[in-house]
């Protein structure tokens, strides 16, 4: 799961050797994990996960609501430390939103025979399996973004000059250039409000 590919960097950068394969392949693993702190999400999920929620706590009332964005759900199970109960979807269960991912809550609905339960453990009493990301491959801007950065990180390796150097009357000011004002105008969309 990446959100760029060495093969997409090298062919922007306009490199065909191989000699810098191992250090591209590192700067897209801390790129991606840089998009994905600034952005506080994850955009990609390539594989189903599960996540235990606490009856009570992460519920109120037929709604449960979700700890991570969540793209796809594999399955949801109420009680799961007893019955196990199995529930599917427009006859137990419909996603919050409805029509789009990524879902932050699922609500049971009034015609279900099921509710949020547990048997010993409300800490153990649900259970979600699904691709806990924003989306299931990432978009086409989040791609862009992660290669004109992973790229930036790589010229940077042979670049003299790692800062901006203002002289205001005399005065140096040192900036850091820090993520590229391109890349930074994609991930400020999907920054959560603050």
């Amino acid at each position: 799961m990446v959100y760029c590919t060495k093969a997409q960097v090298k062919a922007y950068q306009g490199i065909s050797g191989s000699t810098d394969d191992d250090l591209i392949d590192d700067l897209i693993d801390r790129v991606q994990a840089k998009i994905d702190t600034v952005c506080q999400r994850t955009f990609e999920a390539a594989s189903n996960t599960v996540h235990k929620f606490t009856v009570g706590e992460d519920t109120d009332g037929d709604e449960l609501y979700l700890d991570e964005y969540l793209c796809a759900i594999n399955t949801i199970t109420t009680d799961a430390d007893g019955d196990a109960n199995v529930l599917t979807v427009n006859v137990d269960y419909v996603t919050v939103p409805r029509n789009t991912t990524p879902y932050y809550a699922i609500k049971i609905l009034g015609t279900s025979d099921y509710s949020w339960t547990y048997t010993d453990d409300p800490e153990n009493g649900i259970e979600v399996s699904g691709k806990w990301a924003w989306t299931e491959s990432a978009e086409p801007d989040i791609v862009d973004a992660c290669i004109r950065w992973a790229a930036y990180c790589y010229q940077l390796k042979d670049s003299q000059v790692f800062d901006t150097v203002a002289i205001p009357d005399a005065g140096v000011i040192t900036i850091p250039k820090g993520i590229p004002a391109d890349v930074k105008l994609i991930l400020d969309y999907y920054r959560p409000a603050a």
